[in-house]
């Protein structure tokens, strides 16, 4: 285990001039105008080795890459998909960069529907491990890179640690994540916050209908549909159908900030001061992180926002060229 202390380093983005408000930086990636360009996928189904099963998303590149292409894996967050817009940009950038790419869906997530009576969680790390072992025991790509949005980063970043130098990813970035879930919890029922939070807790109880009902859930159905805060939800959902004891037991175990000092694998992670989904107390000091971790901190920037520049209906966002410029000179190179 690296015996060294990470970087903290400060981010040079900027918010646009109009678009300062931590809030709209937040809410204008999901408008529909905000990002128009989709990549062509192909679909895969992953089977699981507990005999469930997930959809993968592959790019469909204009021209095949050639032989030791890198590879790069997204791992969306909290009810994301594939069609998320920050998955969609990082798609595109890897589409110009020439590399593989896809998406691992979360159990349950996007538009397809997991077999077993389970969903996923903040801490779910198996799928991930399973599925880049498998792509590098198939010898059909170059060097491997993975990046995780929110709750997608924080299982990236907790599979970092329990792998440590075990792990076949070259490099890693995880961004916008929750890296104490106790924290986060709290910070999403304050303020303008709890609005996110109820329009994400809507859409986890729409999930759970589409896939349970009062008679085959295996958790206390009406207090599920009663839920109003994460703690709660988590408590009587996300707790009870993943094997933990209660919320706090499920954060306490799957909360990145635990598993900071364990990575060896160069990894990013890019947070903003101002994010409305968390306080500025998640944040780290670099004693928490290992040498292999930066942590990049900005001002501003939102939830997975980070907009800086361009025009109300031609924005220009600063993560998908952020995340390259540190990944590149990775996959570049034939060995750290």
């Amino acid at each position: 285990m690296p015996d060294c202390e990470g970087q903290l380093v400060s981010s040079t983005f900027r918010p646009a001039r109009w678009l300062r408000s931590r809030h709209l930086q937040t809410m204008y990636p999901s408008l529909p105008w905000a990002y128009l360009r989709s990549p062509r996928v192909r679909r895969e189904i992953l089977q699981l080795p507990d005999g469930d099963e997930t959809a993968v998303d592959w790019l469909v590149p204009d021209q095949a890459p050639g032989p030791n292409t890198p590879l790069l894996v997204i791992l969306h967050g909290l009810e994301g998909s594939a069609r998320s817009s920050y998955a969609r940009m990082l798609m595109r950038r890897a589409e110009r960069l020439g590399w593989h790419c896809c998406v691992m869906h979360f159990r349950d997530c996007g538009d397809y529907s997991n077999r077993l009576p389970r969903r996923y969680h903040a801490g779910e790390t198996n799928d991930l491990r399973y599925f880049v072992s498998m792509l590098s025991e198939s010898e059909r790509f170059g060097p491997m890179a993975a990046v995780g949005y929110s709750l997608g980063g924080n299982v990236l970043l907790k599979y970092l640690g329990e792998a440590s130098a075990t792990t076949p990813l070259r490099a890693a970035c995880a961004v916008c994540v929750p890296l104490d879930l106790h924290l986060c919890a709290d910070a999403l029922n304050t303020g303008f916050s709890r609005v996110y939070q109820r329009i994400m807790i809507n859409r986890m109880k729409n999930a759970l209908r589409r896939k349970f009902n009062a008679d085959t859930a295996a958790f206390r159905w009406r207090e599920a549909m009663a839920a109003s805060t994460f703690a709660d939800f988590d408590n009587v959902v996300t707790a009870p159908l993943h094997g933990f004891a209660g919320k706090d037991d499920y954060y306490d175990r799957c909360s990145a900030i635990g598993y900071l000092r364990a990575i060896e694998c160069p990894t990013l992670i890019i947070n903003a001061r101002d994010d409305p989904f968390m306080s500025p107390d998640v944040l780290p000091g670099a004693d928490a992180l290992s040498a292999s971790v930066i942590l990049e901190v900005s001002e501003a920037g939102g939830h997975v926002g980070f907009i800086d520049g361009g025009l109300p209906w031609h924005p220009h966002y600063y993560l998908p060229g952020r995340i390259a410029s540190f990944l590149e000179p990775k996959l570049a190179t034939p060995g750290l």
